[in-house]
């Protein structure tokens, strides 16, 4: 398991998954697809446009290598019309939370966690998307998911700590109860 700053990690990690696992499933758990390309990304951010380079459809410099028809984007509320045009010219599943178990039953599965897939009012994050999962939901989804699916390895991204140590520390031991269902599935 792996915890990092943003998105943008799965540059490192997505080429390696689909060299040693090529039948491995990514669930993309994310209230954005990260799927832009330079020629479609307004910002020109790079965590937005991470999935896409690890799924080859622009040069990161980072290596690429995973089939995007192995993608499964869970949530994905914040796509952008450039953004849906790509993830499906490209093959990517983009299903509900509550499809997600569903459409990785029986699959060896690695999981790209982005704790903006929870809604702001819930956990503050640095790209808000309105309309995202309570703590409950997210944890019910995991719990369905590493009962459904044969975890391989996960990545968490983007937890914006608040400032205050109270809130902080009451909001890190959330995520730690909601996230439990994975300890055991890894």
């Amino acid at each position: 398991m792996l915890l990092a700053s943003d998105c943008s990690i799965c540059l490192a990690t997505l080429s390696v998954i689909a060299r040693r696992e090529p039948a491995a499933r990514v669930v993309w758990l994310d209230a954005h697809g990260d799927f832009n390309t330079p020629a479609t990304s307004g910002s020109g951010f790079l965590g937005g446009m991470c999935l896409a380079a690890a799924c080859g459809r622009w040069d990161s410099g980072f290596g690429a290598g995973l089939d995007p028809r192995r993608v499964v984007i869970g949530d994905g509320r914040d796509l952008d019309p450039a953004e849906r045009e790509e993830t499906d010219s490209a093959g990517v599943q983009v299903v509900s939370p509550a499809g997600v178990a569903r459409a990785l039953r029986g699959e060896r599965v690695f999981l790209h966690l982005d704790f903006d897939i929870l809604d702001p009012e819930v956990l503050p994050a640095g790209v808000p998307a309105p309309g995202g999962l309570s703590f409950d939901d997210l944890h019910a989804l995991l719990t369905e998911l590493a009962g459904e699916a044969q975890l391989i390895g996960a990545e968490m991204t983007a937890f914006e700590a608040p400032a205050d140590r109270r809130e902080r520390d009451c909001l890190t031991a959330r995520i730690a109860e909601v996230v439990a269902p994975l300890i055991p599935a890894l």
